[in-house]
């Protein structure tokens, strides 16, 4: 943590150099001593300090300066810092103006020159400036802040790719967060600027897009090879898996995803039912800790990096990248999940990202304090996410179209459901519409199923978990997918109309591998997996078993 300011200002240099050399001489181990002779000056470092998020504890300044006098200042500095100690410096002379300060700029205290000696006439004073300072004012935020509206599409996305990529930050809204309006104060923007990032060395950067976002935080934006032995797409509990088997068996492994690792689990609030982990995990820890171990064996990972094709030019595939880069591989590995649905109710999609959010519910749980949260789904996802946003909001409902969710939801997750109070199952129940006034939504339309009669709700948030749309829809017409999209992979392929004209090798595919050889699949993606996170680290682990078989026979 960053030690807080103390400031000093002084025209006179002689008096200035006395002053600081006492302070430093006492406080220069718990506070960071800054001085400057200029009042403008000063107003300029208070500035710097607050976009750096720092904090400053006590400002002392002269009150007869040529630029402004020291009451003008601290009116000024008040508005940087309205929490910081203000302290005069005056000559008996301007006792009475010290005196009127009180009032005008709430002057905490006034400060008698000559001052010696020190520990009777200006630590005392100082001391119980600073004790009354650390008493009230809780430590600043050291670290990056994002400056935008909490119902912009944009912040959301941000925030929401953020939290995936476990970087810490604090998320200021000017329309409702004092230290926001403070910040504008400091540093004006129109509302077209934000969403905005502030980072630790105070730079700001105005509406970035992802990849800026990246690299402004210090992850890897570019690959430090050409070629690879596995390249992986999608970083779920599948890749990850793979990734770290990959990189432990010592093969040249890069790992892609187009947003973040972990997946649709790494959204999870809690997984109970993982093997080793009898008091459960957040689905961000398991992230975090697999992110953490594919790293030490040498995995590289690129975020956010989007898979535009595959092309084949043996014995090598050619992975092409939506920012134009093109990277060699002599196998891949496809392990780019399912995506939820997008729900299909008027008003969904103009209230995306602006009260309707497709999973995030970690990330956007705080902004549900006290509020009406609905949840449309019955998996597992959506009871992790009710059971979470039920710690934050004032009521939770769950939205599904079966009369209960023992059909789709697991029974450890059913029972905590029923014993939490304030979470609530509408069975039997459709979203029939989204409505909202302005930028965000604030109503939602249900509808009976067995009645027919619809009724709205008063809701700050919709939270979507449904259905499992593969990842597919950029990969071409050599892989071969079931009828959902799902990819086939091994034994199946044989039986499949086509395979024979796609598939060109003497051998049989090798399990997991798919119509386009040393290309395989592993996780929620392929046809017939089994949707569970420990199946997925299981076939992600199995896949690089197959790699090492195929590059054997090249």
């Amino acid at each position: 943590m960053k030690l807080p300011v103390l400031l000093i200002v002084d025209d006179d240099p002689q008096v200035l150099r006395a002053i600081v050399r006492d302070v430093r001489s006492r406080y220069r181990k718990t506070y960071r001593i800054m001085s400057t002779e200029s009042a403008k000056e000063a107003l300029e470092s208070l500035k710097e300090i607050k976009l750096l998020g720092e904090e400053v504890a006590l400002i002392i300044s002269d009150q007869r300066m040529p630029e402004m006098l020291g009451v003008e200042f601290l009116t000024e500095a008040v508005k940087i810092f309205p929490h910081t100690k203000r302290a005069l410096l005056t000559a008996y002379s301007d006792t009475d103006a010290a005196i009127r300060a009180i009032n005008d700029v709430s002057l905490d205290y006034y400060l008698l020159k000559p001052w010696d000696p020190p520990e009777e006439k200006l630590f005392p004073t100082i001391d119980e400036l600073l004790d009354d300072w650390n008493g009230s004012v809780a430590p600043a935020f050291a670290g990056l802040r994002v400056l935008g509206y909490q119902w912009s599409a944009k912040s959301h996305k941000i925030k929401d790719f953020l939290t995936a990529n476990l970087v810490p930050y604090r998320f200021l809204d000017p329309a409702s967060d004092p230290e926001a309006k403070e910040l504008l104060a400091v540093r004006p923007m129109e509302e077209s600027d934000m969403p905005a990032l502030i980072l630790e060395n105070g730079t700001v950067v105005s509406n970035p897009e992802l990849r800026d976002v990246a690299i402004h935080v210090g992850l890897q934006s570019q690959a430090k090879s050409n070629t690879y032995d596995v390249v992986i797409i999608g970083a779920g509990p599948a890749g990850l898996a793979a990734a770290v088997y990959g990189g432990s068996e010592g093969l040249n492994t890069l790992l892609l995803d187009r947003h973040a690792p972990g997946g649709q689990a790494g959204t999870s609030s809690r997984i109970e039912n993982y093997l080793g982990f009898p008091a459960g995990l957040s689905g961000a820890e398991l992230t975090r800790r697999a992110v953490t171990q594919a790293t030490r064996f040498g995995t590289e990972f690129l975020a956010p990096a989007e898979v535009q094709s595959v092309s084949y030019e043996e014995p090598y595939k050619k992975i092409h990248l939506t920012d134009g880069s093109v990277l060699s591989a002599r196998s891949v590995i496809l392990t780019t999940g399912v995506e939820y649905r997008k729900l299909d109710a008027p008003g969904a999609d103009q209230f995306s990202g602006a009260g309707v959010y497709y999973g995030a519910a970690t990330t956007e749980a705080a902004s549900c304090r006290e509020k009406e949260v609905f949840i449309v789904g019955g998996g597992n996802s959506a009871g992790q996410g009710a059971m979470y946003l039920s710690k934050f909001a004032k009521n939770v409902s769950i939205i599904i179209r079966k009369p209960d969710l023992s059909s789709s939801m697991s029974q450890y997750l059913i029972d905590q459901i029923a014993g939490t109070d304030n979470i609530h199952v509408l069975g039997e129940t459709v979203v029939k519409e989204v409505l909202g006034q302005g930028d965000h939504m604030d109503q939602v339309v249900l509808e009976n199923l067995l009645t027919g009669v619809c009724r709205k709700e008063t809701a700050s948030a919709l939270f979507v978990f449904i259905g499992a749309k593969p990842c597919t829809d950029w990969m071409g017409t050599e892989f071969l997918r079931n009828e959902r999209g799902f990819l086939e992979t091994g034994r199946s392929l044989v039986l499949m109309e086509g395979f024979k004209k796609k598939w060109k090798h003497s051998r049989e595919p090798f399990m997991l591998e798919t119509a386009v050889p040393g290309v395989f699949a592993a996780g929620d993606v392929r046809a017939g997996a089994m949707n569970r996170v420990a199946s997925a680290v299981g076939e992600g682990a199995m896949a690089i078993k197959f790699v090492h078989e195929y590059l054997a026979l090249s």
